[in-house]
């Protein structure tokens, strides 16, 4: 019975805390002492081995990332100690992160923590988790998408191409051009030549086409679908060669 007291007391200091630190409007010092706070309770939960705590503790502390405050600097020192003690969480707060990932506008921040907590491949995973539901159809704020494959692009997996080729006919060409940027940058890119070759012929957009077309010339690939539309107007600055391939003029 004094356990199950003393959970309850835990929960209900975590959901006190939780609520200044989400609070925008909160005096900055009672955000800072929450954070400290959450912090001495995580390192409590470390030693009991409470898994459930602690990710309810990284929940708690999530939500400073989704707003700033001024002083900028007063911002940025709260967000750097949440960042500190939610990687100090370890694996166990993962749960919480990728929860946050599902709603949060911006990804910045728990992409930087899965970076520290998980291996490439699974923090890939995650990205593509996120990305999954996503559709090519227009959307009034595209930013977590471009977010996502942005990200993608930096990133080397055999799982990117598949699962982002099919934003090569996405509505909005910031996503065409980092969905091409991160598939034609992966080692099976060939497996793509053709699909990326095909949108050169309908895409209107000048740097996407250009980004096509330096991702076939580092190749050596020739075009081959949309190589009579490019021989005769060609981007600015691109000529194609006699072998089909498409180089700087």
């Amino acid at each position: 019975m004094f356990g199950w007291f003393g959970k309850k007391s835990d929960a209900e200091t975590i959901e006190k805390h939780a609520q200044r630190i989400a609070n925008k409007r909160a005096q900055a010092p009672d955000r800072w002492d929450s954070i400290q706070a959450l912090s001495q309770l995580l390192a409590q939960a470390k030693k009991d081995k409470a898994a459930d705590r602690i990710a309810s503790i990284v929940a708690a502390l999530l939500p400073r990332f989704g707003y700033y405050t001024d002083p900028t600097i007063t911002d940025q020192e709260e967000k750097d100690l949440a960042f500190r003690v939610i990687l100090e969480g370890g694996a166990d707060g993962v749960p919480a992160i990728r929860q946050y990932m599902k709603a949060s506008e911006s990804l910045t921040w728990p992409l930087k923590m899965l970076d520290r907590l998980l291996s490439p491949s699974d923090v890939t995973g995650e990205l593509l988790a996120v990305l999954e539901p996503m559709d090519t159809e227009y959307q009034r704020d595209p930013q977590r998408k471009l977010q996502v494959l942005q990200a993608l692009e930096e990133r080397r997996d055999s799982r990117i191409g598949p699962a982002v080729s099919r934003f090569f006919e996405d509505v909005n060409e910031t996503a065409r051009f980092h969905a091409v940027g991160a598939v034609l940058s992966q080692e099976d890119a060939e497996a793509h030549r053709e699909l990326a070759d095909k949108l050169l012929t309908g895409e209107e957009s000048v740097r996407v086409k250009t980004r096509v077309l330096e991702r076939f010339a580092e190749r050596g690939w020739a075009l081959t679908v949309a190589r009579p539309t490019l021989e005769k107007a060609p981007p600015p600055g691109w000529v194609v060669s006699a072998s089909g391939a498409p180089a700087r003029r």
